[in-house]
C-alpha cells in the first residue's frame, strides 16, 4: 500500500514541511511505500521530495494526503484521484488582514477558502493541527474531522546554539522575543507599542527581537519600520532579524526574557511550543488556536492594552517565583504534547479507511 503526501512548497525548517517529512519517515518505518510530492522545493531537499507531475497513478486501496494551507493545483489533483483522500489543514489567514497591504495575498486567501470548501465532498478524512482548525473544517461541512497536532522533530532543538548570538543579546536589556512571519495578522505593531511604553515608563533598557522573513509583505514591513521611527526606537531597541539559522534562533530563545505574542490569528503557532522547549515564559493574546496550543500553560491575556501588557512583561521578568511557576506549567504542557498518540492515531486512521 502507498501512502503519499502532497505539499505545494517544500521548505526546510518550515513547520508544514517538517511535519510531512516526519510523517513520511514514520510511514516508511511501518512498511508503507511513501513519498512527498510538491510543486517546488528547496534545492537541498531534492532527494527528499518529487515533483507532483511524476506522481504515479494510485490504486483504490492507496492513500493520498494533502497538506492544505494555500490554494494550488494540488487541490484538484487530489480531488480527481481514485484512492483514499486525506487533508491535513494548517489554516488560512483570513483575507481581511491582508487587504490594506497586498491585493495579491488578499486574493490568495480568498481563493484558498474556496478551494478548501471544494474538497468537502471528495475527502474521506480531514485532519487539523488544532481544535480551532478542526472547528473551521466542521463549519465548512467536512463530515469527519479530527485533531492531529504537528509532528515535531524535537531532536533538532538539542543541537548547539550560537554562543556568539547568545553573548551578544544577553546583556542588561529586557529581551522581548517574537518568532513568526512578518504578516498583518501577527500584529507586530502592537509589540512595537508595548516596547515604546516599556522604554518610556518602565526602563530604557529594552529590546524587541522579531525573527521572521521580512520580504513576504514589503508594504506591511515598511509600515512597521515607520512606526518604530515615529516612536524614536533605536536599532538597539528593535531588531528585525529576518530568517536566521537554527543555531542563532535557539540562542535568541535562550537569551530572551519573555516570548510575547499579540497575534490575532493563529492556526497552531509553533513558536509557542519552541518557547516551552527553551523554558522561555510565554505571554500570549487569547485568540484562535493559541489557547489550544498553550493548553493551560503560559500567561493567556484577554486585554491587549499597551500599559497592561508592558507592565506584565516587567513583572514576569522580575519575579523569579512567578517565572518558575510559568516555566513549570509550560514543561508540563510540553510533556502532554509529546505524549500524544500520533503514531497510533495515524495507523488507526489508515486502517479505518481501508475497511
Amino acid at each position: 500500500m502507498r501512502v503519499d503526501q502532497f505539499i505545494p512548497a517544500f521548505h526546510r525548517g518550515d513547520a508544514i514541511g517538517d511535519t510531512a517529512l516526519n510523517m513520511r519517515n514514520f510511514f516508511r518505518a511501518q512498511g508503507y511505500i511513501s513519498d512527498i510530492y510538491c510543486l517546488n522545493h528547496d534545492q537541498d531537499l531534492e532527494g527528499e521530495a518529487r515533483l507532483f507531475g511524476s506522481f504515479p497513478a494510485p490504486a483504490a486501496t492507496d492513500a493520498a494526503i494533502l497538506h492544505f494551507a494555500l490554494p494550488s493545483p494540488l487541490t484538484q489533483g487530489l480531488a480527481r484521484l481514485p484512492c483514499k483522500k486525506i487533508i491535513v489543514y494548517h489554516n488560512i489567514t483570513p483575507h481581511e488582514f491582508f487587504a490594506p497591504f497586498s491585493r495579491e495575498m488578499t486574493n490568495v486567501s480568498r481563493a484558498g477558502r474556496v478551494e478548501l470548501a471544494s474538497l468537502v465532498s471528495h475527502v474521506d478524512l480531514a485532519l487539523a493541527d488544532s481544535e480551532f482548525n478542526r472547528q473551521e473544517l466542521l463549519k465548512l461541512g467536512f463530515r469527519r474531522a479530527e485533531v492531529f497536532e504537528l509532528f515535531i522533530d524535537f531532536a533538532k532543538y538539542q543541537k548547539p546554539s550560537s554562543p556568539f548570538a547568545y553573548d551578544l543579546f544577553r546583556d542588561e536589556r529586557t529581551n522581548i522575543l517574537f518568532v513568526g512571519r512578518i504578516a498583518p495578522n501577527k500584529k507586530i505593531e502592537d509589540l512595537i507599542r508595548v516596547v515604546f511604553y516599556y522604554k518610556k515608563y518602565i526602563s530604557p533598557l529594552v529590546r524587541l527581537i522579531v525573527v521572521g522573513k521580512t520580504s513576504a509583505l514589503p508594504k506591511y514591513y515598511e509600515s512597521l519600520v515607520r512606526l518604530a521611527d515615529e516612536f524614536y526606537l533605536k536599532p538597539e531597541e528593535i531588531l528585525f532579524s529576518g530568517h536566521i539559522p537554527d543555531e542563532e534562533m535557539f540562542a535568541l530563545y535562550k537569551a530572551s526574557d519573555v516570548f510575547l505574542s499579540l497575534s490575532e490569528h493563529e492556526g497552531f503557532c509553533l513558536p509557542l511550543v519552541e518557547s516551552m522547549v527553551f523554558d522561555l515564559p510565554i505571554i500570549a493574546y487569547n485568540c484562535t488556536a493559541v489557547p489550544y496550543t498553550l493548553d493551560g500553560s503560559g500567561v493567556l491575556i484577554n486585554n491587549k492594552r499597551t500599559d497592561f501588557v508592558a507592565e506584565l512583561v516587567d513583572i514576569v521578568k522580575r519575579r523569579k517565583d512567578l517565572r518558575e511557576k510559568i516555566i513549570q506549567g509550560q514543561r508540563e504542557r510540553l510533556i502532554r504534547f509529546r505524549a500524544a498518540r500520533r503514531d497510533e492515531f495515524l495507523l488507526e486512521s489508515l486502517s479505518s479507511l481501508a475497511r
